[in-house]
């Protein structure tokens, strides 16, 4: 999406000065022990605060999250030793015990946006068609799919549906903006409710024991190796992290061409996610953090592994939410009708299926995050309700990119059927 103002701000990093001063003030007027700022955050996380404010800068034209270079190295750099350091005193048996309830909303997230999408079009299509119309490669249900791609999969779904279907520049270029705002939107919503989630699971009736047992169990485990760190124990942790990051971009750069090699193949079963060194770079970061958790490395949690992967996931939301321009809405709101009526779908299948299973809300925001968001921000969600549960977000994430495409194919068939 062509971006036709400048930013006051041009200098990344004057930006990355901004938002770790913007990151400074919420956390210490969260930390004062005063009525009006305990109030607050008891109505207004501070995560999502962390998001938003950086999405207003944006908004006002201070700062450019589509310029700015800081969101590709925070998701490039600081995430993968993020969910290293996250997941090295994974408990794997304690996440195994969670049970299947976080599979199946996750696999119903996915449902909800498989049909979401073409519900969407015949909804809007009754009382405005010509938003949803469209012909050729600028038709809205081809520009849609790539939407599907994105909130199923991520990014490299998100291209193979715009091949795929041969969607049109033009649209193309809405739909991105329809794909940030309205998950986004969402986003903030799971952020809200992550600070309500016991009085959410009342309503519910969901049995969140499974998951308040795994997060005592790590945090008994922390306290039970906690020490004054030395400066040692802090370059040890930057060493594992970073070091860990750089076996996984070398990875990640060794398989992708490898990959890219085997395009024909990949692509006749629809594997475009086997292709992308984001996919690789993930998944190679986080099999390097759970492997760690089996060794004496775990032990980094005693001297802050996981304040420091806490740490990074921050500046990471603060980066995401200063790629949002909620302006834009008002630019075509056509589209973003249509984006809303479609999240709907998927919120209300979600919901629906959580108050049928009795499924805990960390289970419904997860697995909607890990569709919607990907393995950049579905940890992110998870670490909302207990750092130690941000290695679930990330392994639903990765599923998603295994199944986005096909979701995404399959959506896209669904509303080339109903498209007027």
């Amino acid at each position: 999406m062509e971006q036709t103002w400048e930013p006051l701000i041009r200098n990344d990093a004057i930006v990355l000065g901004l938002l770790l001063v913007i990151l400074a003030v919420i956390f210490k007027t969260h930390s004062i022990d005063r009525p009006f700022w305990k109030k607050f955050y008891t109505y207004i996380p501070i995560l999502l605060l962390c998001y938003f404010v950086p999405s207003i800068f944006n908004s006002l034209h201070i700062i450019s999250g589509e310029q700015s270079q800081l969101y590709f190295v925070a998701s490039r750099y600081l995430l993968p030793g993020c969910l290293v350091l996250l997941t090295l005193s994974t408990d794997l048996k304690g996440i195994f015990n969670l049970g299947p309830k976080a599979l199946i909303m996750f696999l119903t997230g996915s449902v909800g946006i498989i049909i979401g999408g073409p519900l969407a079009i015949l909804i809007i299509s009754v009382f405005a068609p010509e938003i949803v119309g469209g012909a050729g490669p600028d038709a809205v249900w081809r520009g849609m799919t790539t939407i599907a791609g994105s909130w199923i999969g991520g990014g490299a779904n998100q291209a193979a549906m715009k091949e795929v279907f041969e969607v049109g520049d033009q649209v193309f270029s809405g739909m991105i903006a329809v794909d940030v705002i309205v998950a986004n939107i969402w986003m903030a919503f799971l952020l809200i409710g992550a600070g309500k989630s016991d009085q959410l699971d009342q309503i519910f009736r969901a049995d969140n024991s499974a998951i308040v047992d795994l997060q005592n169990r790590i945090e008994s485990y922390r306290a039970s190796i906690s020490k004054m760190p030395a400066l040692t124990d802090t370059v040890i942790i930057m060493a594992v992290a970073f070091g860990a990051t750089a076996l996984a971009h070398f990875g990640s750069d060794l398989i992708s061409p490898l990959m890219e090699s085997k395009r024909a193949i990949l692509e006749r079963y629809n594997l475009h996610s086997l292709m992308s060194g984001f996919f690789w770079l993930i998944v190679i970061a986080t099999t390097i953090g759970v492997g760690l958790s089996f060794t004496q490395a775990r032990k980094l949690e005693g001297v802050g592994a996981s304040r420091f992967g806490s740490l990074f996931i921050y500046i990471l939301v603060a980066t995401i939410g200063m790629k949002m321009d909620i302006t834009a809405i008002f630019r075509n709101p056509g589209l973003f009708m249509i984006g809303m009526v479609w999240m709907a779908v998927h919120v209300t299948l979600l919901l629906s299926v959580g108050k049928l299973i009795k499924a805990p809300f960390f289970f419904t925001a997860v697995g909607s995050q890990a569709n919607v968001g990907g393995a950049a921000s579905a940890p992110v969600v998870a670490a909302a309700f207990n750092p130690a549960l941000a290695p679930v977000g990330v392994l639903l994430a990765v599923l998603g990119y295994a199944l986005g495409t096909y979701g995404a194919i399959i959506c896209g068939i669904l509303m080339q059927y109903v498209a007027p």
